[in-house]
């Protein structure tokens, strides 16, 4: 179930640069309990958690999907593209619920995946996977960063049709978690040696779950 949303507060200002034909969804719809308080309305910055993650997608993608949990009506931000609700069906349901209801409404045959709690995202990283993923015409079905030698699950950049499948056996089989999905895929691994040049901090890993993970300075956390 979605709904497009009123324009909310002004985007950060990061060039848009689609790259290609894609659908932005960012997972919004977890408890923040480790946070203490609603994470995503969290201050950073000139901005919250929330808008800078919508910002990060927007400028490469042709339309951003935030899902929510039933319920939240908060004002969604602006963006450079078009952003609306997606309503995940079931609360705190888990991620792998949350990303299927965002997949049933994207119309983009790619899909970006970020977490709302992902404020320092890298166009340039972001970029990379998901040409990486276009460059393999068919052959991969999702495309990851890996650190330290272990895949990361988020960001991630899926096939809307192949992901889409997956999810739903997998839910039906009771699986909620996103790993489990990406592991069903053909996977397109990004080493680290390829994307740690356009991130030398790794910002676009950075997801937070207590305020103490909020980086300290943030006009110099995010990477072009």
């Amino acid at each position: 179930m979605s709904e497009t949303s009123e324009t909310g507060a002004g985007p950060n200002e990061i060039e848009h640069e689609a790259a290609g034909s894609v659908s932005a969804i960012v997972l919004a719809g977890g408890r923040s309990s480790r946070f203490g308080s609603d994470k995503l309305a969290a201050r950073y910055g000139d901005s919250t958690l929330l808008a800078r993650a919508v910002s990060g997608v927007a400028a490469v993608s042709t339309e951003v999907i935030v899902v929510v949990a039933p319920g939240d009506d908060r004002q969604l931000p602006a963006a450079v593209v078009p952003v609306q609700r997606a309503i995940d069906p079931e609360p705190f349901g888990g991620p792998l619920v949350g990303l299927l209801a965002g997949l049933e409404v994207a119309r983009e045959p790619i899909a970006l995946v970020v977490g709302g709690d992902m404020p320092t995202l890298a166009p340039g990283v972001l970029r990379m996977m998901i040409g990486g993923l276009d460059a393999s015409e068919g052959a991969r079905d999702a495309a990851v960063l890996v650190q330290r030698g272990e895949m990361r699950p988020l960001p991630c950049v899926l096939r809307n049709g192949a992901a889409t499948q997956s999810a739903r056996h997998l839910l039906g089989e009771g699986e909620r978690s996103l790993l489990a999905l990406i592991r069903t895929l053909s996977v397109l691994s990004v080493a680290e040696g390829d994307w740690r040049p356009l991130d030398p901090t790794a910002a676009t890993l950075l997801d937070v779950d207590l305020p103490g993970d909020l980086p300290s300075d943030p006009a110099g956390s995010s990477q072009t």
